[in-house]
């Protein structure tokens, strides 16, 4: 019996899907089926499986009326055995809710083909709404693979596996040459310097204390390095770093890839013998390291000990001079490691190196830079000889300020200084003439205006100059009367204050201030025919104003942080 005000058809059609939904759980699942048109038409209410056995020809069915339209998707998932099915979602698979993935079998209609068929096809389904984690069995994956450490074993196999680097030293040597060599027909700086082979060597310590012979010397760079070589004694003879033939048969090229080579010429050999005791050799002939035997200990002679090169070049960079001086040595077992010490300097022809007291700090012994402005804005004009910049009075045995007029001592950086004269003055000399003299003797000339703060200060660098304050000084002699008296010079002073600028490690001396007090002091006038001996004298102090170094840390910079007001809410 039907429900009542439903039309037949819609019965029949609701009978045909209960039974085709009961099928569907016994019904095992193939690869492909195929479908007539009323099965066809039936899946616009769901795809179901057929009823009509395999291979059995399809019967003719009615033509009249259009068919409906296929629904491409609607397929529908099957679980997997072992897998509940909830018949109100379709046949989506419902399994445990805690595996990562599960197999299910979907299939759905291909109506392309004719018959129409079903394809199956089985999956792993991901369960979206746990976290999984998926274990590996590969292992080299389950940590970071050691590096091959490269050894005397397999150095020539990682070579070979690597795109970046050649296979000897001679091709390595070659390449770095061709690379390093400049376009231009000079040497510029820092380009190595050529010789017939290859390039000058300039042995120095790398990355240890250990001395590389391969470090090539490099253009118009100065260098003063010192090095450790480990030797066999009994082999001394073999090594070529301890030969002076090692450092002057190269021959240098004059520019680079020229043809016209500069012979290293030896200008000083120094005999270094085991007590430290240095004595130099009247020629410079090439001297080879000889073992010698002495007793129950060898010893091995002429090593090189030390090796300075001085190269003269010309303003368009070519290299016009190389000289070559050694520091040869005795050395014997207890001195093994050996130390050797390289310097290498280059000096411009047809120019004089200007000298300086500092570099940048004054060194004690040497004199101090100084000179004077001739107009404001100008720089500071410097005479020629050094040792004349700023002098005092020169003392000599006669104690005769007229004797040695003109000769002068210079100022040396540190040295507490002190000199005088006498000088015999007659009556008939006016006050003025006398005092003018004195003067003059004791300024000399050009007295300058300016000294350098540093060892090294340029003159153009006129804001860095120290001024010399000068200041004059009178006493007056109460027992003389005022009219009969002369006011005379009697004594320069000059203070300099010096301080310790730069790190704790390496202060350097710098001159903060400069004083010259000129004293005078009221001498009676003599009568005619009487004669009067006066003393002139000059000093030189140097006081060292340096605050009391404080070694340590600074204070660590206070953080002056600021949080919200509810920044630990709900704790506090």
């Amino acid at each position: 019996m039907r429900p009542r005000g439903l039309p037949p058809l819609l019965v029949v059609l609701l009978g045909c899907w209960a039974s085709v939904s009961a099928q569907t759980d016994a019904t095992p699942a193939v690869t492909t089926e195929g479908l007539n048109s009323t099965e066809a038409a039936l899946a616009t209410f769901g795809t179901f499986p057929s009823t009509r056995p395999p291979g059995t020809p399809r019967a003719p069915g009615p033509s009249s009326g259009p068919r409906p339209t296929p629904v491409t998707d609607g397929g529908y998932h099957v679980p997997a055995p072992g897998v509940h099915s909830d018949p109100t979602s379709r046949g989506q698979p419902r399994g445990d809710s805690q595996f990562c993935s599960q197999k299910a079998v979907i299939y759905s209609l291909n109506f392309t083909a004719n018959p129409p068929q079903r394809v199956f096809e089985l999956v792993d389904q991901i369960n979206p709404s746990i976290f999984c984690i998926h274990i590996t069995n590969y292992k080299p994956a389950l940590s970071f693979i050691n590096p091959e450490v490269p050894d005397e074993n397999n150095f020539d196999t990682l070579m070979k596996t690597s795109d970046g680097f050649t296979l000897n030293a001679e091709s390595y040597v070659s390449f770095t040459t061709k690379l390093d060599i400049p376009t231009a027909a000079k040497y510029e700086y820092g380009v190595p310097l050529q010789t017939s082979d290859s390039f000058l060597r300039f042995p120095s310590s790398l990355t240890s204390s250990l001395c590389t012979d391969n470090n090539p010397a490099a253009f118009l760079v100065n260098q003063a390095v010192k090095c450790t070589r480990k030797i066999n004694l009994e082999q001394c003879e073999e090594i070529e770093a301890l030969s002076m033939a090692f450092y002057s048969s190269p021959e240098i090229l004059r520019v680079p890839d020229s043809r016209k080579k500069v012979p290293i010429t030896v200008q000083s050999i120094v005999i270094q013998s085991l007590n430290k005791t240095l004595t130099r050799r009247e020629d410079t002939d090439v001297l080879q390291p000889t073992l010698v035997n002495a007793g129950h200990f060898s010893l091995c002679v002429n090593v090189v000990l030390e090796v300075k090169y001085s190269l003269t070049y010309t303003d368009a960079g070519e290299v016009t001079k190389a000289d070559l001086s050694f520091v040869l040595g005795t050395v014997s077992s207890v001195v093994v490691p050996l130390q050797q010490k390289f310097e290498i300097h280059f000096l411009q022809e047809n120019t004089q190196p200007v000298p300086l007291s500092g570099n940048p700090g004054y060194v004690v012994g040497l004199p101090l830079a100084a000179g004077f402005q001739p107009h404001k804005g100008s720089g500071i004009i410097q005479t020629t000889n050094r040792y004349g910049q700023l002098t005092i009075l020169h003392s000599t045995t006669e104690q005769d300020c007229l004797a040695l007029e003109g000769v002068r001592t210079p100022v040396l950086f540190g040295y507490t200084m002190q000199s005088g004269c006498k000088l015999r003055l007659t009556g008939a000399l006016p006050c003025q003439l006398v005092a003018q003299k004195v003067k003059s003797l004791l300024w000399g000339q050009g007295f300058p205006d300016y000294v350098a703060p540093f060892g090294n200060s340029q003159a153009q660098d006129m804001l860095d100059w120290v001024p010399i304050h000068f200041i004059t000084q009178s006493f007056n002699r109460k027992h003389f009367v005022l009219q009969d008296s002369c006011q005379l010079p009697g004594a320069l002073v000059i203070e300099v204050k010096w301080t310790k600028y730069g790190s704790l490690l390496n202060p350097q001396a710098k001159i903060v201030n400069v004083t010259a007090n000129l004293i005078s002091s009221s001498f009676p006038e003599a009568n005619s025919g009487n004669e009067r001996t006066i003393l002139i004298s000059t000093a030189v102090t140097f006081v060292d104003v340096s605050a009391p170094a404080e070694a340590g840390f600074r204070a660590p910079p206070a953080i002056n942080a600021r949080l919200p007001f509810n920044f630990f809410f709900p704790f506090v």
